[in-house]
């Protein structure tokens, strides 16, 4: 698979790829795939089947949770994560605000991928501790 030297540049600049060499980025380009949504796209639907664990590129997305914005994504962020993890349909909705480019990892390969790059790994966990407080807000 050819190796999108654009992609490897973008994710050179997140903090979940950071300190990474570009032979390991590389490495990451070529396990994912790349994939385009068009505004108002639902990306993610809530209650059905984990369709991947996705990385923002370009574009932007809300996260929409029984109807009621709860968030937005931006290049850097991820999602699905923790329905590929759990192996259970996503919490929320995620729908792009604008033209939306991902990279995304197929559920039963986010394992074997975090457990071959435990840097992706540790900056994953501390997403979610990042969105366990951001709950954790909504409801008090």
């Amino acid at each position: 698979m050819e190796v999108r030297p654009d992609v490897v540049d973008i994710l050179s600049g997140f903090a979940l790829f950071a300190d990474m060499s570009t032979p390991e980025l590389e490495n990451i380009v070529q396990t994912f795939g790349e994939v385009y949504f068009a505004e108002g796209e639902r990306v993610v639907r809530q209650g059905l089947t984990a369709t991947g664990f996705y990385v923002v590129l370009d574009g932007g997305a809300n996260i929409v949770v029984g109807g009621k914005e709860r968030g937005n994504l931006r290049p850097g962020d991820f999602f699905g994560e923790i329905s590929c993890l759990l192996g259970e349909p996503p919490t929320a909705d995620v729908v792009a605000t604008k033209p939306l480019r991902c990279l995304v990892l197929a559920p039963h390969a986010l394992e074997e991928f975090l457990v071959a790059n435990p840097h992706v790994m540790y900056r994953v966990l501390q997403g979610e501790a990042r969105k366990l407080r951001t709950t954790t807000k909504w409801l008090s």
